[in-house]
Order: structure tokens, then sequence, then C-alpha cells
């Protein structure tokens, strides 16, 4: 046996010969003090002191120790950190990993990272391919490529083989960055230890390639999967087809969607890809090409949602088209999977952009008085028009007929302050007095730039105890 497994042996020996501190049963708080303070007692050998204890952990507890070595004891933090997320019986969150780059400062001090697989190092650590894989999440969560790269190289000295997830968190970082040369020579490389890519290593690269341009690339990529019998799916695909409506070759994403369409069942198209395409058309004017889509998303039995309306009556509206939106809307709306609502709040909303707005408030009426509901954004859209405009009755009255329909619960809060502000320098006490108990009713602040003039207009009423209410309402 070689010199350095009989030191290997002996240091494994060492820790599961310690002896055993009973089970520790706490609540969670306790437990974290008691875990804290073995680590703090027992500075060196992290690990063994913590399988000596085994405590029952649970994200709470693993928040509460963390929090306490954040304070001056960052490293002793990110070992119990990572020996924590390789105990069978707990697994870390998202939110914890993103917690621990927070408490122990790793997007701003990438070197942290570094000491901690150099503190394995000097103690001559026995280091899984787990605990690696727990170091590089941490580094995939700070968005640091060099150092998950540095971990992942250093995984020999600690004879530990890496394996494809390990690959995969250091080519995910490098592509996200837009460094696809890393990423490549780490592809390249796990072809010489004999480790094959899976489908997150071809879609996180594929995903690089387009992000970067690089779109010839991004296709001999889909060719290799399939030369290595890792067939594209729905996301490999529409990442491409992605790059292709980004960069412009219009030309060759409606090739590639041809293709999924032809290929079907789990390849077929989703309604974001087709969104995808419509958006891209819309985008060059090919207003009507983009309608067509809509003909091959019902051929597909793909029904538009209503990301995939408002992007084809957006683009409808700003190419002139405004009467093509409109028998969009007939067309879609109630169908199930939008609403009239939601067509015609988008509709309102584009009509608005492209200063219709005449049109938009007579559309308006008549989607109230036909019993619609408008969302809340186009109503508020529309109220914060019309006092810009300084028809503050106009506006009121408005606001009024969409609080029957049950919409108002969704209008900016800010718009009140407006609209009352509105009303008392117009003179306007009836309606104001009735919107100034309203907002008392539904606890709505006055926001400051307002605040003067409508407490001069309602102490001019005599309304002492309304302004006292509505301005004791806190924000």
């Amino acid at each position: 046996m070689s010199l350095s497994r009989i030191t290997r042996f002996l240091n494994l020996s060492l820790t599961t010969t310690t002896q055993k501190i009973p089970a520790l049963h706490f609540s969670t708080s306790s437990l974290a003090n008691e875990i804290y303070s073995y680590l703090q007692n027992n500075p060196k050998n992290t690990e063994r002191v913590l399988n000596s204890i085994k405590p029952k952990l649970d994200a709470t507890c693993v928040n509460e120790v963390l929090e306490r070595c954040s304070l001056g004891n960052s490293q002793m933090g990110l070992r119990f950190f990572v020996w924590a997320g390789c105990q069978s019986s707990y697994r870390h969150s998202s939110y914890m990993y993103s917690k621990a780059c927070d408490l122990f400062k790793i997007r701003e001090n990438p070197q942290v990272v570094l000491d901690l697989m150099e503190g394995y190092r000097l103690e001559k650590c026995v280091v899984s391919v787990k605990a690696f894989k727990v170091v590089l999440s941490l580094c995939k969560e700070g968005r640091l490529a060099n150092e998950a790269l540095l971990v992942l190289k250093k995984m020999p000295e600690f004879h530990v083989c890496a394996d494809t997830g390990a690959y995969n968190a250091a080519i995910e970082l490098f592509s996200d960055s837009g460094d696809m040369d890393t990423a490549k020579k780490l592809l390249e490389e796990m072809g010489l230890i004999e480790l094959y890519p899976n489908m997150v290593t071809y879609i996180s690269m594929i995903k690089g390639f387009c992000d970067v341009g690089r779109l010839e690339e991004a296709c001999e990529l889909l060719k290799a999967m399939r030369a290595q019998g890792c067939m594209p799916n729905l996301v490999a695909y529409s990442t491409l087809l992605a790059g292709f409506c980004r960069f412009g070759s219009i030309d060759k994403a409606m090739e590639l969607l041809e293709q999924m369409e032809k290929e079907g069942g789990e390849c077929s198209p989703s309604v974001i890809t087709y969104t995808c395409v419509i958006q891209s058309l819309c985008d060059r004017g090919m207003t009507m090409d983009a309608l067509a889509i809509l003909d091959r998303m019902d051929a597909s039995g793909c029904p538009p949602n209503r990301v995939t309306v408002s992007t084809l009556i957006k683009g409808l509206c700003v190419d002139g088209q405004v009467e093509e939106a409109y028998k969009l809307v007939d067309r879609v709306a109630g169908r199930g999977s939008v609403s009239y609502g939601e067509c015609y709040s988008s509709l309102l909303l584009c009509l608005m952009s492209i200063k219709k707005i005449e049109e938009a408030e007579k559309l308006f009426k008549r989607v109230l008085a036909s019993g619609v509901r408008p969302d809340g954004l186009s109503c508020s859209v529309m109220i914060r028009k019309l006092c810009s405009e300084e028809r503050m009755l106009d506006a009121f009255y408005l606001y009024n007929e969409i609080e029957k329909m049950g919409s108002i619960s969704t209008i900016d809060s800010d718009i009140y302050s407006i609209l009352l502000g509105g009303l008392c320098e117009e003179g306007h006490s009836v309606e104001a007095e009735k919107l100034a108990r309203i907002m008392l009713e539904k606890r709505i602040c006055l926001q400051g730039q307002y605040a003067d003039i409508i407490v001069a207009s309602l102490r001019s009423l005599g309304n002492t105890e309304l302004i006292t209410k509505l301005v004791g309402i806190q924000r």
C-alpha cells in the first residue's frame, strides 16, 4: 500500500474511532448553539466533530449556524455548510446556497472558496465527490467560473475523479459568462477522460454559443448530440431557435421550427417556442407572417397564451394594422387559454402606446359596458392618462365604472392621490370628498407631493375629522 493511501486510511481511522458523543436532540435554536459551541471548541477537523455529534439538521438550524459563523469564522462556517450538504437526511435548497454566498461574501471575495480547499489539503481531509459538488454549487451560485475551474482541477489531488455533474457546473458557468472557448476545452477534456456529456452539458453550451452569436458552433453541437446518442429535446431545439431569432437568422429559425413540428412528440414546439418566433417576426415588421404562425399553432394543437396574443397585438398596432388587431381579439378571445379581459387589456395598452388615446377611451367604455373586466394595468394607464390631460371628472367617473366591475383593487395606489389632488384643484368638492372616503376605507396613504393641496381643500370644506384620519394612515 502506498504511503499516501496509508495516510488516508489512518486519517479515516482516526475519524471513525473517535469517541462518539450522543446524538444531539434540542430545539432548533439550542441545537444551532450547541453545534456552534462544538465547532468553536474543536477548530480543527470540523468534519470529525460533526460526525461524532450527529446533529439532526433542518434548514433553520443550518441557517442559524451559518449566521453565527459569518461573524468571524467564515472558514468554519463553510466547512460546516459543505459537511451538511453531504448528509443523507438533509439537502441544501437553492435559497441556502444563496444565503451562504451572502453571509460569507463569496461573490465579493472568491478567495474564500480556494482557502476552503487549501484547509482541506493542509488537514489531509478525505473530501468526497459529493463534497466537491457542494463547493461547485457554491461557485455556481456565486457565478465564480474561474474558482469553479480551480476546484475542478483540485479533485485529483484528493484522489477523487470528477464526474459529468462536476464538469457541468464549470461548463455552465463559463457558458453563462460568454467564455465559450474555455467551455469548449472542458467539453473536449471530458472526452479524454472517458466522460460523456449529457443533456445538461449540451444545452448549457448551445445556449452559451447562441448568446455570443456563434450559431454555427451551436448547430454543430446539435449534430454532435445525435452522434453521441443523446437526442435533442424541446429545450435544446428551442434554445437554438431562440439564438436564430435573436441574431437575425429568421429563415433558419423557420426551418428549425418546421423540423420540430415534423418530429413531433416531445420535440413539438411549445407555446414559448412559437411566441419566440412571433416576437422575432414582429420585430422585423413581418406581422402578417407572425399572424400566420397562429394557424400553425392551431394545427399543432398548441393554444396561444396571453404573451403570444399580446405580442401579436402589439406588432399589428405598431405596424399600423389596428383592424387586424381587432380581428385577432375576436378570433382568440374566450377560447379558453386567453380571456376577453386579457385580450382587450392588451389591445387597450397598445392603442395607448401608439397615441390613439380617443380610440382607446371609446374601447375602454365599450369593454366596461359589455361586462368585460380590464386588468389593473390597463385601468391604471387609462385613468393616469385622463389625469395628465386634466380631465379629472372623466377620470373619476371612469374610476367609478371600474369599481363597479370589481377591478379596482389592482389599480396603482398613487393614482388615488393624483386624482384626489386634481379634483381638489378643480374645485370638485363632492367628488373629492367621496374619493377621500374611499381612500380611507381602503387604507390608501396620501402621496406626499399631493398632500398639502388635498389637506387645504378638505379643510376648506370643514372636513377636519376626515383629514385627520386620512393623514393618519400609515404606509
